[in-house]
Parts: structure tokens; C-alpha cells; sequence
């Protein structure tokens, strides 16, 4: 809850900054005249409706579950992130269509120094507040916020862009730099607009985080306790900020409750310990089977039927299958 909490903090910061920046560039366009500083202007006005959504979402993910949502409000994240990078694409295209009607009815540019100061002022702003969203964002798994901080970076990108062109036209008065940078602008635009979407419809269709899942199995293979015979049917799925985690755990057949319990215990605190304290697990003990006695590594066992042959390592594939481990699967 904590870190909900201060992900919300920073939203707003992020959104107020946004209407702040948003002033400047308008003020840089009004004294330069000149469509790239215009397409960085379009931007920030996406840059605050984004930032408010944006905190809309975080401050819904952040309420507790109830009855008609068992699993918390998370998902609104994506839906969110989803709808900041469809505001970017469009941003993107009507950045290309002023750009290419500007190529055809060019207009004159006024005091790119004082243009160029301000908008180096957004850009450095831009970059700073981006990047540690993305820190942020990455260290309690929101995707709202991380998505912010990925824009308002991209944001600096073009900005920098913008720069480059407005130097050259400032230097050697070649005046179609400025419909060229802005298209080159639009065009990086629309990818990261494209990345954007991309991550939230996959977290909305809850599809596997391979990154995630593989720092998991390496977790989970380097701490193995020998009671763990094996681990399959292993699925995580991000509501927001939330990581719910389900999967089966073959312990001896012998162990009472408690001391199966206990073993499902030592997996949760290895799991809390690598990923935080943001995580839900549902663990569902099995008993071992004769056919698991080859690869128990259980040095002092009661009831074993066959010696030991052989340790399966635990990989993204077959700790994601729902069956028992055996040599033959």
C-alpha cells in the first residue's frame, strides 16, 4: 500500500509538472513560429491529459478489492498505459500532417535563440522526471508509471530532435530543416506510441512475462530445498502493481500438514524476498509419486523405491507444464 501510495504522489507531480512544461513550449512556439517547436507543444498537450489519466489510474489501482473485483483494481493500469499510447499515435500523426503541410506553404521563424532556451528547459525537465518514474515504476511493477515515465523520456528525445534542427536553421537560415526534423519526430513518436500499446494489451490479456518468470525459475533453482521434489504449473499474472502467483509444489508424500506448510512457506519468503512484499501466492502442495524418486534429491528418505538418477533443472517450460517432473517428461 505504501508504494502505491507514493506511485500516486509522483503522478501528480508528474501531471502538474506537465500543464508547466506545457506553458513554456506553447510560449516557445509563439515566439519561434516554428512547426517542430509546434509538434513538441501537440506532445505536451497529450503529456498532461496523459499525466492526469494516468493518476486516475494509479489512485483506482490502489483501492482495496471487494466483492465484485476478487483481485484487486490493477488492471486499470493497462487500460490506461493503453490509452496514453493511443494519445501519442495520434499526437504522431497530426505532427506528420502539419509537417508536410508546412514543406508546401512555409512560414517564417522569429527568435529561435529564445525558442531554443526554452525548450532545452523541457527537455531537461522532461528527461529527469521520465527517468525516475522509470525507476520508480520498475522497483513496485506499475506499469501506469513506468508508461509515464517512458513518454515524458521519449518526450525529451524529440525534444532534443527539435533542438538539433532549430540549430541548423538558426546557423545556416536553410528553413525546410524545421519540416524534416519535425517528421523525423513524428516517426519516433509513432514506435514508441507502438510499445506503449503493445505492453498494455499483453498485460491485459495477462500474457507471460518471460523476463519476470525467468528471474523466478533462476531464484527458485539457486535456494532448491530438498523437500521440493518439484515445481510445475507455475503461473504469474500483474494486476497493476499487485504479482499473483499460483503453482503446485511435490513435496514427500509422508509430510504431515504443518510440515508441508512450512516448505510452502519457505518458497513464499524466497519469492517475497526477491520480488517484494506486492505478491500474492497460492501454493497447492502434491505428494510425490514412485516415478519421482529418481530425480528426489532427498539425501535420507524412508519410503524411497528407486535410487537417485538425476536433478531436473527447473526452466520457464517445464515448470510452467501442469504435471508432476519425471526422467520420462
Amino acid at each position: 500500500m505504501e508504494s502505491q501510495l507514493k506511485n500516486i504522489r509522483i503522478q501528480r507531480l508528474v501531471a502538474i509538472l506537465s500543464v508547466v512544461l506545457l506553458l513554456v513550449k506553447l510560449v516557445a512556439y509563439y515566439l519561434t513560429h516554428s512547426v517542430a517547436v509546434l509538434t513538441d507543444a501537440l506532445e505536451g498537450i497529450v503529456n498532461v491529459v496523459a499525466g492526469f489519466v494516468g493518476l486516475y489510474s494509479l489512485i483506482v489501482s490502489a483501492k482495496p478489492r471487494d466483492a465484485d473485483h476478487p483481485y484487486g483494481h490493477g488492471k486499470i493500469e493497462y487500460l490506461s498505459a493503453a490509452l496514453e499510447g493511443s494519445m501519442i499515435a495520434i499526437a504522431g500523426v497530426l505532427i506528420l500532417y502539419k509537417s508536410i503541410t508546412n514543406i508546401i506553404s512555409p512560414q517564417p521563424l522569429h527568435q529561435l535563440d529564445i525558442g531554443m532556451v526554452l525548450v532545452s528547459f523541457t527537455a531537461i525537465v522532461n528527461y529527469v522526471a521520465g527517468s525516475f518514474c522509470v525507476r520508480v515504476g520498475k522497483q513496485s511493477h506499475s506499469v501506469a508509471l513506468v508508461a509515464s515515465g517512458k513518454h515524458l523520456q521519449s518526450d525529451t528525445y524529440s525534444t532534443i530532435g527539435i533542438l538539433v534542427g532549430l540549430a541548423l536553421i538558426y546557423f545556416t537560415n536553410i528553413f525546410w530543416f524545421d519540416s524534416l526534423v519535425a517528421i523525423i519526430m513524428s516517426v519516433v513518436i509513432l514506435v514508441t506510441s507502438y510499445k506503449i500499446i503493445r505492453t498494455s494489451i499483453a498485460g491485459i490479456m495477462d500474457e507471460t512475462d518471460h523476463e519476470l518468470l525467468s528471474a523466478l525459475v533462476k531464484a527458485l533453482n539457486e535456494n532448491r530445498r530438498e523437500n521440493w521434489v518439484d515445481l510445475h504449473n507455475l503461473r504469474i499474472i500483474k494486476y497493476g502493481s499487485i504479482l499473483h502467483l499460483d503453482c503446485h509444489l511435490t513435496v514427500p508424500w509422508y509430510l504431515n500438514v504443518n510440515e508441508a506448510h512450512q516448505e510452502i512457506d519457505f518458497l513464499a519468503d524466497l519469492v517475497r524476498a526477491r520480488f517484494g512484499e506486492s505478491l500474492e501466492l497460492f501454493v497447492h502442495s502434491d505428494g510425490c509419486i514412485p516415478q519421482s524418486c529418481r530425480i528426489c534429491t532427498k539425501a535420507v528418505c524412508p519410503v524411497r523405491q528407486h535410487p537417485f538418477e538425476k536433478r531436473i533443472e527447473w526452466t520457464v517450460e517445464n515448470i510452467s507444464r501442469d504435471r508432476k517432473h519425471t526422467l520420462d517428461s
